[in-house]
């Protein structure tokens, strides 16, 4: 004899009690409690062992790996799929008869007919499967090599596949990297297998998948196994949009009924509309957790006034580790009020856009100010040998620089280098001897080309040679490895997408970042599901014209991993284990050179397996795989006591000067603005036509001659 203890809900009074067996069971009674006001009875009853269901459901379905007991009475709890740990606390399903349990007779005829088992119903003789063809696909989308951002992604998916095509599937395995599922009947063929992109990643990708079925009628239940209430509250929750209270849990186990064409209890449907509610209006817990990871760092100075501000949201510096590891900085100025220099550190993704890491606030560009928003970035990306530092040529900042980072290798800008040579030297005939120095991966043709400046332009050899440093701008002689980034252009663009926002007061400013980069992450995901290639679609198609180079070349093995490639401008060894080639193009860009195609075409290897992992699709894809929320109105705010209780003055500003204030920064060295006023008479610039000395004819209709080109 067993003690059964049951109790009545209060949603529903025709409702019949439910048993309580598990702890699942104990914990749903006390969230009822929770809930509702009145008292809950509890009632006990006692009930003969032999005739207990729970037991003998249990026993039929011991094999079944993901816990769910087919034959349990009860139509409240249901396995919840979409959590990481199946939950287990029954269906509604009852035993269907299957053919295993059968035995086969013949008729007269010579017909077989099936006999059901002894302890079975009669199997109702429309149901039996004939030998005709029975399979069916599920309608879905899904392929092999698909990718979702989650494993609950993915669960969530196939629950409402299995929904709208009517079946039900089971987990034959499950871990944190890896989910398998079959068709809840064993003789059929669908099934899915799925696992981690990378160890260390959150995204799953289906690496197995057949998406025919061949199971019975039987298996159709109206009672889905797949319908929890997190897929049913994902499928209402458009219902509750924009409007003060939405469908009830009646009105969603009809919405379940009509639109999924499952049958749910008004408890999941009470369940599922609550989780509705979370997805369109948020939980509490959400407010806090909306963008984690995120720094942010606010200095002032002895008398409580802004001094410093430190930005980095959580989501691009997890997302750095699937960067390339080479930073650009620089700073821009600030139009506002109270002025100041926005700093801006940035990578470079493998697709070759700006991927921001982390933005400053300062008063001006001095070496106090850099040295402390690089302690910041230091403490979020690290310092290692394999960290590239790019900035212009800056005093204050290549001394911070130096005294912040002991391990990462500084890099010049070569554009700003250009720019001062044609400067202080008046030389701009040379740069095309001095951009091929910089660009060029041999330091045998380096030196060719340092030749043609010396010869010309001595003092400009000795300036790049000695006061600049070959290894600071030259790709063959830089220290560490910033592949094919030469200059500071990622960090100009992204202030000149600010160019308008500069003028907003600090917070509006850092609110324009935010929704900018928010959608830069949103809108390269999006990107990513439609490359086809192992590749980023621009190394992709740098890679391709490689293939078309590399079918003249004759290539010869020395040894296992080495090859010799010979034809073209210039002979090649190359090491496909330790990815090399003495051209030097692939060990500095960790791209396969057109040496490199040709040694793994003849060694039968994919050329994929010799590109940097900083290339790939999957690489480019983790980058952006999660999301940059807004912050929402200040009223939502739950901000500590310890920083409303701090003071923040204003910064001290000079006093205003009369006139128009300039909004436009004095140019860089070397840089050159397209002057106004130019003459109509003489073609100079500086004054009007009618305010002209020239004594010479006019001149109109034709190039003036005095006017550099």
């Amino acid at each position: 004899m067993d003690l059964v203890l049951s109790y009545t809900p209060p949603l529903n009074k025709k409702c019949s009690p439910l048993v309580l067996k598990d702890d699942e069971d104990v914990a749903a009674l006390l969230a009822f409690r929770s809930d509702s006001t009145c008292k809950i009875p509890l009632g006990v009853t006692v009930e003969p062992t032999e005739v207990c269901a729970y037991e003998k459901s249990g026993q039929e379905s011991s094999d079944d790996t993901d816990g769910s007991h087919d034959g349990f009475h009860d139509n409240y709890f249901d396995v919840d799929y979409c959590d990481s740990e199946p939950i287990d606390v029954g269906s509604s399903r009852q035993t269907l008869p299957v053919f295993q349990n059968a035995e086969r007779t013949s008729n007269d005829n010579g017909a077989s007919a099936t006999q059901p088992a002894e302890g079975n119903p009669p199997v109702d003789p429309l149901l039996q499967v004939t030998g005709a063809d029975s399979t069916f696909s599920d309608g879905s989308d899904l392929h092999e090599g698909k990718y979702f951002n989650t494993k609950k992604d993915l669960k969530r998916k196939l629950s409402d596949i299995a929904m709208k095509g009517n079946f039900e599937f089971r987990t034959r395995k499950s871990n944190r990297s890896l989910w398998v599922i079959e068709c809840i009947d064993p003789n059929c063929s669908w099934r899915l297998r799925a696992s981690k992109i990378v160890p260390e990643s959150t995204k799953f990708v289906i690496r197995k998948y057949v998406g025919v079925h061949s199971c019975s009628l039987l298996n159709r239940n109206a009672n889905h196994r797949q319908a929890t209430y997190v897929v049913i509250g994902e499928q209402v929750a458009p219902q509750y949009v924009g409007v003060e209270k939405g469908p009830g849990p009646k009105g969603v186990q009809t919405f379940a009924r009509t639109e999924l064409g499952a049958q749910i209890s008004y408890y999941k449907a009470w369940r599922g509309r609550k989780h509705a509610h979370t997805l369109i209006r948020g939980s509490p817990e959400q407010s806090f957790h909306l963008n984690p990871g995120t720094v942010t760092r606010i200095e002032v100075d002895g008398e409580s006034r802004f001094k410093y501000l430190f930005l980095a949201f959580g989501v691009a510096i997890r997302g750095f580790r699937y960067m390339r590891k080479v930073v650009g900085i620089d700073g821009t100025f600030l139009k506002g009020q109270y002025r100041g220099v926005l700093l801006v550190a940035t990578a470079q993704d493998g697709n070759g856009q700006c991927y921001p890491l982390a933005w400053g606030i300062v008063d001006s560009e001095n070496e106090d100010a850099w040295s402390w928003f690089l302690t910041q970035l230091k403490e979020i990306i690290g310092d290692t040998d394999e960290l590239a530092l790019i900035s212009d040529r800056a005093p204050s900042i290549k001394k911070a620089i130096s005294t912040v980072f002991e391990k990462a290798h500084h890099g010049a800008c070569a554009w700003h280098v250009a720019q001062n040579i044609k400067n202080k030297f008046k030389c701009a005939d040379i740069m095309g001897s001095y951009w091929s120095a910089v660009n060029t991966y041999r330091c045998e043709d380096f030196t060719g080309y340092m030749i043609e400046i010396s010869n010309r332009y001595p003092r400009v050899a000795e300036y790049l040679e000695n006061e600049v440093g070959f290894e600071k701008w030259s790709r063959c002689h830089y220290p560490g490895l910033r592949y094919n980034i030469t200059t500071t252009n990622m960090v100009e663009s992204l202030n000149s997408m600010l160019v308008n926002a500069r003028d907003f007061p600090y917070v509006a400013l850092l609110d324009v970042i935010q929704e900018k980069m928010s959608k830069w992450w949103n809108d390269r995901r999006i990107v990513t599901t439609a490359i086809t290639t192992p590749l980023t679609s621009s190394r992709e198609s740098e890679l391709r014209p490689r293939f078309a180079q590399s079918n003249g070349r004759h290539t010869s093995q020395l040894n296992p991993i080495t090859y010799h490639v010979k034809g073209g401008e210039l002979e090649g060894v190359v090491d496909i284990f330790n990815k090399t080639c003495t051209c030097k193009e692939f060990d500095i860009d960790k791209l396969p050179c057109v040496h490199a195609v040709a040694a793994a075409h003849h060694a039968q290897v994919s050329v994929y397996n010799l590109v940097s992992q900083y290339y790939t699709k999957e690489y480019y894809l983790l980058g952006y795989g999660e999301t940059i929320y807004p912050v929402g109105s200040q009223s939502q705010w739950d901000v500590p006591n310890e920083v409303v209780t701090r003071i923040v003055l204003p910064r001290e500003v000079k006093e205003k000067k009369r006139g128009r204030p300039k909004t436009s920064r004095f140019p860089s060295v070397g840089e050159f603005r397209k002057r106004k006023n130019r003459c109509g008479k003489c073609g100079a610039y500086g004054h009007y036509k009618k305010k002209c000395n020239s004594q010479t004819g006019s001149t109109e209709g034709n190039p003036p001659t005095n006017v550099p080109g």
